[in-house]
């Protein structure tokens, strides 16, 4: 996911800036499994709101999912 935020990036197709302001990636090994699992959750997110035509696409309805397992995964972090 990481390969594609960066594909994206290098071709002016996204900013990714929830993902940015969680202040993690892959290498950050100190950060915990909830934090790495709703990171992953946000940047899907955002890779497949990029990739969808409208909310009622393939990408598009997986944007949507991913964005309510990302508040989720929150959610369950901060409790």
């Amino acid at each position: 996911m990481v390969q594609m935020k960066k594909f994206f990036e290098e071709n002016g197709a996204g900013e990714f800036s929830q993902y940015q302001n969680l202040g993690i990636s892959p290498i950050h090994v100190h950060r915990s499994k909830a934090e790495h699992k709703h990171a992953i959750f946000v940047l899907g997110k955002e890779i497949a709101t990029i990739m969808a035509h409208d909310e009622f696409s393939g990408p598009g309805r997986t944007s949507v999912r991913l964005h309510e397992l990302a508040h989720r995964t929150f959610n369950e972090m901060i409790k």
